[in-house]
């Protein structure tokens, strides 16, 4: 006689449901286990004790039921093969095909309710079961398994109208975000991270120096003209009358990378409690000026950016100072058109003598050697005549040169210059720049002698054009590979030589001495820039210099920890 009890077998069927963690997709959350032996059957519910986020979807429930469902039928077929030759057994049958019809109905509802929940939400997140099932944010033991699944998690759904998208939940003061729900700003400051990283880097290969000029309409220039009321009438060339203002509009385009747009609120908080000194000649007034309209655009209290000492015009003083107060920065001007100091001596018959000491930096050296950012230049000074001739004007302690060519002249002051900043500047504390030579257009004459540019109104285009490289500049080079300190070189003599057509000429200035009125065209500026114009281009290098400076000094800071 067959002895269903002692011979039927025992069938262990399972229905695991797996909801993947994001961060660890190998992770099981929940399992539910059916058990079948010949006399008992129940469905057990277990559940991971780590609480993660998850995303519910119906895919995973359909494709585990329906492997349930499939087992579970094909315990049934099993039992068809069972003799029916004992009572005992046909009651063990009966009993299977009842436990069977349970399971179908069971998981059938159960089917049709996780339909229901998935495809029909709530309208009303405030509703009870829209609270219960998708905001719980902790489960008794009793929690229902409808509960269950949406227990501790957080809910997104490609659809822009699920009611539950973008909802983070937390438990143990942890919030989980899905990476569907992070917010926008999160990611746009990764995208900006990553963009500033790639520009850093382009820019830390990069010469500045060596490039184009391309017409930007839509970014230039960096402030209108006659926005800004510091500049000097000499440099304020649309407001003196010039007609043509695409010389304006013109970009510096380098080969190797793009210089950032200038950002005046950036620098602004780059330079905040900082002092940045130029020393120099008018050229390097016109780029004070330049950067001083950039940032003073950028705050919202013009009444907060003024003159130290309340100057309103920044030519025959000796130094200025401009205040950003809510920055606690300054940027500055000491006028120091050779570097080193102008002299006089006295001579046999009482008269005094003006002479240059090679041997001596600029008075004012001791005002701004403790600074945080100096801009030096030196040039054009040294094209005039005096200069040039270099009779009885050289000096180096008493002795006077009879005559003494220019360019040892210069490399003398430059080597003066150059042992001040060694022995003087703390190169761990002070940013030293110094700006080349910015090239002049003069034709047909010099400044003092006839020379134009007024008909100038595009830059030049072809490199063939431009001027031999001035041999100045080849000396100075040479001197600043022999310092000690780091010097940061500016050189924008060759930028510069394309915009002949960036000078005041007969703009310079709104009323005319009654010889200039008779011939206007005699009396031209072709050396300084107007403004805005091409020194604010030289500030755009600059701010570039004080981005991967920032960008070193993080890296450093990252390396050591």
């Amino acid at each position: 006689m067959f002895d269903a009890q002692q011979k039927t077998k025992h069938v262990k069927l399972s229905l695991v449901i797996i909801i993947l963690n994001q961060s660890n997709p190998n992770q099981f959350i929940n399992r539910i286990s059916y058990n079948s032996y010949s006399h008992q059957q129940s469905i057990i519910f277990f559940h991971s004790t780590k609480k993660t986020d998850t995303t519910f979807s119906h895919k995973p429930v359909l494709t585990s039921l329906f492997l349930f469902l499939s087992q579970t039928s094909s315990m049934a077929e099993s039992t068809k093969h069972v003799p029916n030759s004992d009572i005992k057994t046909l009651f063990s049958i009966f009993k299977t095909s009842k436990t069977i019809a349970f399971a179908y109905a069971f998981m059938l509802a159960f089917l049709s309710l996780t339909l229901f929940l998935a495809f029909s939400p709530s309208p009303n997140p405030s509703s009870p079961w829209f609270t219960n099932f998708f905001t719980t944010k902790t489960l008794s033991s009793s929690s229902s398994i409808f509960s269950f699944f949406y227990h501790n998690t957080t809910t997104t759904s490609s659809l822009p109208s699920s009611p539950f998208s973008n909802t983070s939940r937390s438990t143990n003061n942890t919030s989980h975000v899905s990476d569907q729900a992070k917010p926008q700003k999160m990611i746009n400051q990764t995208a900006n991270m990553e963009q500033e990283i790639h520009m850093m880097e382009s820019l830390r290969k990069c010469d500045f120096f060596d490039g184009e000029w391309v017409k930007d309409d839509d970014s230039y220039p960096l402030y209108q003209p006659g926005s800004c009321n510091l500049i000097d009438q000499q440099f304020n060339c649309i407001s003196n009358g010039r007609p043509d203002q695409d010389f304006q509009k013109f970009k510096w385009k380098p080969k190797g990378c793009s210089l950032p747009r200038l950002d005046g609120h950036r620098m602004l908080d780059l330079l905040r409690g900082q002092r940045l000194v130029f020393v120099g000649d008018s050229i390097n007034r016109n780029m004070w000026e330049s950067l001083i309209c950039i940032l003073r655009n950028s705050v919202k209290d013009k009444s907060k950016v003024f003159e130290a000492n309340g100057k309103v015009h920044f030519k025959g003083e000796t130094s200025y100072s401009f205040i950003f107060k809510d920055y606690n920065f300054s940027v500055e001007l000491f006028v120091s058109p050779f570097l080193v100091q102008e002299w006089e001596y006295l001579v046999k018959n009482g008269t005094k003598k003006e002479t240059l000491r090679l041997d001596l930096v600029g008075k004012s050296s001791d005002q701004y050697k403790d600074a945080d950012i100096i801009i030096f230049n030196t040039g054009h000074w040294w094209t005039h005549d005096k200069t040039s001739k270099g009779k009885d004007y050289y000096q180096e302690g008493s002795h006077v040169y009879n005559e003494l060519n220019v360019l040892e002249a210069f490399r003398k002051a430059i080597t003066t210059w150059s042992r001040w900043v060694d022995a003087n500047i703390n190169a761990t504390k002070s940013m030293v720049f110094f700006r080349g030579y910015s090239s002049s257009h003069f034709s047909g004459g010099q400044w003092n002698s006839g020379g134009q540019c007024n008909s100038e109104i595009a830059p030049i285009k072809n490199e063939n054009y431009l001027r031999q490289y001035p041999p100045k500049m080849r000396v100075l080079e040479k001197v600043l590979r022999n310092m000690k300190t780091r010097v940061t070189y500016l050189n924008v003599t060759k930028m510069t030589d394309f915009r002949k057509d960036g000078h005041p000429s007969i703009y310079r200035k709104q009323n005319l001495s009654p010889d200039e009125r008779k011939s206007p065209l005699m009396y031209q500026d072709c050396s300084h820039w107007c403004l805005p114009g091409i020194p604010d281009t030289w500030n755009e290098i600059l701010y570039a210099e004080l981005l991967m400076k920032q960008y070193r000094y993080q890296n450093q800071n990252q390396n050591r920890h």
